[in-house]
């Protein structure tokens, strides 16, 4: 290839004449599994074409296997799904299937895009190719293939501190679907690492849990959509339920990538219950020995198929499994764009801090850090290293406040080395400058440093900071999504930037609030929190206290009905209280990787409450800890519009 990438689960490529991208996995028995082709999605040149090659075996105890190919063409230029039914590469074994590989790409200028590989059920579930070439084969030697032993069965045990399995369930029924035929079925795609360990849920909405068997389990790592699992011991165990579902005649196994050790070994549990009950479920288990698996420590397609379970297992009441699906998704970026920088002449430069001690700033004010981050002086450079989103380090330019109305036109510049992924925040006094009174900070806006920052130089345009210049406080540097160190030598307010030095516009960001215009009020705020305390909340409110509040809520568990969240919340809003939006898994906004894990948070919570709440739609959100910073906001701005209001204290004042 001249060019290959991975980002968001899409690879990104640009071919030469001779080149291919291939996927090997161990022999599958998909056509007895309900699997009857291929299926991908793909991106490249309007009209263009390729050659996809099928390696299949005779039997999967065979050493060889043949290839047999199909000529793809008339693609569209737009990423499409495309299926291939195993009956297009005429004279393949679709139930010992070993590998595909894709060739012959019709274009080698163009930067071609794949993603969501996969086995499809029917040849009708996806855009099918517009014409075929006449197959031929050859015969390569197969991958060698180690053996595995079978290791203990997992036993999943209940956990106070996780939701409770479900007593009953919600069924997905297959009865209407033709034989043979079906629609993938997500069980998890690991998006989210409080919907995994806050909230306890999976896509469904279901409980998944390791019930604190294992060392870690970290969502998004290696990269996006996948989990890492650190197992403490032989009785580490991961689950995940789903509503009873009918796979018979519907779906043939589970498929899931899997990453582990040369000579690793595990088991998966399959339940089914008769009555749909998964605490009175049937527990079903095989090794991956059983499983014909095998593991070399690089990532492959493995399939649980249900026949290998045997008549123990009813799959037509399936309930629980204990390893997932992984499908990609698809991220964004913010924009690049640069505009000219002019020069303010009617201020000079202004050294805030220089880093000369660890008291005092250049201006002989106060800078400091918050507990828990480790900050070190040396030769006039501060080094930062935040271990969470959470910590600020300060550096005030008054004691009080001060009018810097005069720099309106300048520019913040910021010497640095390192990581450049946190926020830079300029921060507001109260009316009265008096930090005695509440708030304090009135209030502040942030810029995100990554798109300021050049060659070791960080410019940022002071008219980027949405405050009142007037009483100004100081500069905050917090929101650090990524533990690595920055390194920073000086911060000033320059009147101008190095000819060449683009700026980018500036993200809108929304307000952020900490009390109510009104004068003489004040606002009351309730959080999601413990759903059987919902109704204790309701008898103050309402009996004791008569007053209207704001209930900030998490868009993940009004969708689970055994919670009741939606009811008591359509409640409150019928007496005249106010809903609004909390994120969709409680994460710390701040500190997810990129744009679209922050995105899929509102993007989520927003669909949440519309659909429980007739259309329901708020500007109004409240981050989960208290943790913001410029990205957060911005991407907020982005899903609600620009009367986005970011408050740790709202109400109906």
């Amino acid at each position: 290839m001249s060019s290959i990438s991975a980002s968001n689960g899409v690879l990104s490529f640009k071919p030469k004449s001779s080149s291919y991208f291939y996927e090997t996995f161990p022999c599958q028995a998909a056509s007895s599994n309900g699997l009857s082709g291929l299926q991908f999605n793909i991106k490249g040149p309007a009209k263009g074409s390729l050659v996809v090659e099928l390696q299949t075996k005779t039997a999967c105890s065979d050493a060889s296997y043949k290839s047999y190919y199909y000529q793809l063409t008339g693609l569209t230029g737009n990423t499409q799904t495309v299926t291939i039914p195993f009956s297009s590469f005429a004279g393949a074994n679709g139930n010992a299937v070993t590998g595909i590989v894709w060739s012959g790409f019709s274009s080698t200028t163009t930067t071609w895009q794949m993603s969501a590989i996969d086995f499809a059920c029917s040849a009708s579930s996806g855009g099918a190719p517009s014409s075929t070439k006449a197959a031929a084969s050859s015969v390569a030697p197969s991958a060698s293939k180690a053996a595995s032993s079978a290791a203990p069965s997992a036993t999943r045990a209940t956990s106070a501190s996780v939701p409770a399995s479900r007593s009953t369930m919600v069924t997905v029924s297959s009865a209407a679907a033709a034989s043979g035929t079906c629609a993938p079925l997500l069980i998890d795609d690991w998006i989210s690492q409080s919907r995994l360990t806050f909230l306890f849920y999976n896509a469904f909405n279901y409980p998944t849990s390791t019930d604190g068997t294992v060392k870690s389990i970290t969502v998004g790592k290696p990269s996006p959509n996948h989990v890492e699992i650190v197992p403490n011991g032989s009785n580490s165990y991961f689950y995940s339920q789903f509503p009873c579902v009918n796979a018979k005649n519907k779906y043939g196994g589970i498929s899931l990538r899997i990453r582990a050790p040369k000579g690793a070994t595990l088991s998966v549990q399959l339940d089914s219950s008769n009555n749909c009950d998964p605490v009175n479920a049937v527990s079903t288990f095989k090794s991956s020995a059983d499983l014909g698996w095998s593991f070399d420590g690089t990532e492959k397609l493995y399939l649980i198929p249900f026949s290998k379970f045997g008549n123990t297992l009813n799959v037509e009441k399936l309930t629980t499994n204990s390893v997932l699906r992984v499908p990609p998704v698809e991220g964004g970026s913010g924009s690049q764009t640069t505009i000219a920088a002019p020069a303010n002449t009617a201020a000079a430069t202004l050294v805030v801090d220089k880093f000369a001690n660890a008291d005092s700033n250049a201006l002989g004010n106060w800078h400091g850090g918050d507990e828990g981050m480790t900050l070190k002086y040396n030769g006039g450079k501060l080094t930062i290293t935040s271990s969470d989103a959470d910590y600020s380090f300060y550096t005030q330019v008054s004691g009080s406040c001060s009018d810097y109305s005069k720099y309106k036109g300048s520019y913040l510049h910021i010497a640095y080395s390192g990581n450049t992924k946190f926020t830079v925040a300029l921060q507001q006094h109260n009316k009265g400058c008096n930090a005695d009174v509440a708030p304090f900070p009135e209030t502040w806006d942030s810029a995100e440093v990554s798109r300021y920052a050049k060659d070791g130089n960080i410019y940022i345009p002071m008219s980027h900071f949405n405050v009142d210049f007037s009483r100004v406080i100081g500069f905050a540097f917090k929101g650090f999504y990524s533990a690595d160190p920055v390194t920073l030598s000086v911060v000033e307010i320059v009147p101008s930037v190095p000819a060449g030095f683009g700026i980018p516009p500036k993200d809108e960001t929304g307000n952020l609030v900490f009390s109510c215009k009104r004068p003489n009020s004040f606002a009351f705020a309730i959080d999601d929190g413990v759903p059987g305390l919902a109704q204790e909340v309701l008898k103050i409110i309402r009996g004791q206290e008569n007053i209207k509040v704001t209930f900030f809520t998490v868009g993940a568990p009004l969708l689970d009905a055994g919670t009741n969240l939606t009811n008591v919340y359509k409640e409150m809003q019928a007496a005249g209280h106010q809903l609004a939006l909390h994120s969709f898994t409680h994460p710390k906004m701040e500190s997810l990787p990129d744009y679209a894990a922050i995105d899929w948070e509102y993007n989520e919570d927003i669909k949440a409450m519309k659909s429980q709440f007739n259309g329901y739609t708020t500007p109004y959100f409240r981050p989960p800890f208290g943790n913001e910073g410029a990205r957060m906001r911005s991407r907020l701005v982005k899903a609600v519009g620009s009367k986005a209001t970011i408050t740790n204290w709202f109400g109906r004042c």
